[in-house]
């Protein structure tokens, strides 16, 4: 398990990445942090990104977080970061589509058998803290 530790400040640094503004994503990896996909910040010493960069969703059902990497080529042994496309986050090398929107990120194409592994998000003072679940 790789270590996750993300904050993002809604009251500064990320105004517009409210509840309510569905389909917008921030996605953190060694390159920094992204708003749909707009180079923003750099990470710092703190952050942890996961195995294959975090993305934070606002979906229907509030904000969820995912592990980047798809699961199905992870259980391969093979890193491959899923990319962002409006509300699905796409794996470049077996090409399964997770559906971001629904807040679960289950499979679509059937390649993979198994959902986007979910992060914990607790919400504190315009804060948003992202950490693994154990």
């Amino acid at each position: 398990m790789y270590p996750v530790h993300i904050e993002i400040n809604t009251e500064t640094v990320f105004i517009d990445f409210l509840p309510g503004s569905y389909n917008m994503f921030i996605t953190v990896d060694r390159d920094g942090y992204k708003e749909n996909g707009k180079y923003k910040l750099p990470v710092t010493v703190q952050d942890a990104w996961g195995y294959g960069g975090i993305v934070v969703y606002v979906s229907m059902i509030g904000y969820v977080a995912y592990d980047l990497a798809c699961p199905y080529c992870a259980g391969r042994g093979t890193k491959s970061p899923c990319e962002i496309d409006g509300i699905y986050a796409e794996c470049p090398l077996c090409t399964e589509r997770y559906d971001l929107g629904s807040g679960y990120a289950l499979p679509q194409k059937g390649v993979s058998r198994e959902a986007m592994r979910q992060m914990n998000i607790i919400q504190s003072g315009g804060k948003l803290i992202i950490s693994q679940k154990q």
